[in-house]
């Protein structure tokens, strides 16, 4: 049984919390931090969002928060099949200036599938000039990770330059539970595959973020210095397949 759904409405987005709402995670000390970049303009037409942020948001301690500036999480969640496989796919382009030439870490745009009942994530990331598959488990801000004797928490990247530059691309993550197993394509062409994920994951919210990835120093974050991220989405299509 094949079932579809379309996560887009992006005429609704101003409405927060009816489709997308601007994402983020409570604190300890009770605040929310927000991924809204406070002079982002945003431009839905033709059915596609666009977000054009000047950098600014930065966080000096945890990582995370310091990684994503401006981000949009769906407000319904995908189950996952027990059986069988799910399946998310859109079309993004990712413009950037004043980021450094060859550094995607810089300024990139994102579509982020992020299970906050496991800290699971599969992502993508476009940038001028280059892309990145993710795969990760990481200490998302209040969210318990199931402990294990193997590595708790990781990110595994993996870089390449083959697609079209500053152009609409086409990405799809295809995700079994069954055979605990994630693929990744580009442009219909499949560019990565892991077999034997180490997590079962449940449920997922959908993210389409502007980021970077900077590793914090001792003196705190270097994650912005004038960039300028504009990020194009076109509605994600998910396919249950069980």
């Amino acid at each position: 049984m094949e079932t579809q759904k379309t996560f887009g409405d992006f005429h609704t987005i101003l409405s927060e919390g009816e489709v997308w709402k601007i994402g983020g995670f409570p604190l300890q000390d009770g605040t929310f931090w927000s991924y809204r970049e406070p002079d982002a303009v945003v431009i839905v037409r033709n059915g596609i969002l666009y977000v054009r942020a000047p950098l600014s948001r930065k966080h000096d301690t945890v990582q995370i928060l310091d990684n994503a500036k401006h981000m949009y999480y769906s407000v319904e969640e995908v189950e996952v099949p027990e059986s069988g496989e799910v399946s998310f796919e859109l079309d993004i382009r990712a413009r950037t200036s004043h980021t450094v030439p060859g550094d995607l870490y810089d300024g990139y745009v994102s579509l982020n599938l992020l299970d906050f009942t496991t800290g699971a994530a599969l992502d993508f990331f476009a940038g001028n000039d280059k892309y990145a598959s993710v795969y990760a488990v990481l200490p998302f801000p209040g969210v318990h990770v199931p402990e294990t004797d193997k590595t708790r928490y990781f990110c595994i990247f993996k870089e390449d330059t083959n697609f079209k530059p500053r152009d609409f691309n086409t990405y799809r993550i295809t995700y079994n539970r069954g055979a605990d197993e994630v693929v990744f394509y580009v442009n219909g062409e499949e560019v990565r595959r892991e077999k034997g994920v180490p997590v079962k994951f449940n449920r997922f919210t959908i993210a389409l973020g502007i980021m970077t990835e900077k590793d914090l120093t001792p003196e705190g974050s270097v994650s912005v210095h004038g960039q300028t991220v504009i990020g194009e989405w076109s509605p994600v299509k998910v396919t249950i397949k069980e």
